[in-house]
């Protein structure tokens, strides 16, 4: 049986990472991750400015699995019922339904790691890059009221 393979993450992306969660703009944005599977490191693959989540999952492909490790905001722009504004940083792993199985494994043996390295707290996952909403993110997000 092939052992769980765990990918570190890129010395830059955490950085890169850190940076994004303490950012000043107030739009929203994202940073989209994958896995060197040569190097066994999670990378950076692309950066968004001013994206919203529907324009989002038309940036993730269908067939391969990606962390986008979604910022609006510095995250989300997320008012709250009482009128409050946030910009949650979430991070959306997305493993689609059709890739290759050791990519899946791959993808989720390294996804604690990325979290913990990233120090991430709103996670959630999508199966279906179609599910990526701003209804979807919104709802995820009324739970951590």
């Amino acid at each position: 049986s092939e052992s769980l393979v765990v990918c570190d993450v890129a010395e830059d992306l955490v950085e890169k990472l850190r940076k994004f969660r303490f950012r000043k703009e107030t739009n929203n944005a994202a940073i989209i991750m994958k896995i060197d599977k040569d190097k066994q490191l999670v990378v950076l693959d692309e950066e968004h400015e001013g994206i919203s989540p529907d324009e989002l999952k038309d940036e993730l492909p269908e067939r391969q699995p990606r962390y986008p490790s979604y910022a609006a905001g510095i995250c989300y722009k997320y008012q709250h019922d009482d009128g409050r504004v946030s910009y949650p940083l979430c991070f959306i792993f997305s493993s689609p339904v059709g890739c290759k199985p050791e990519q899946q494994m791959m993808y989720a043996g390294s996804k604690n790691k990325l979290v913990q390295t990233a120090e991430l707290t709103k996670v959630f996952e999508i199966r279906n890059t179609e599910d990526l909403t701003e209804e979807w993110l919104r709802e995820k997000l009324g739970f951590f009221h």
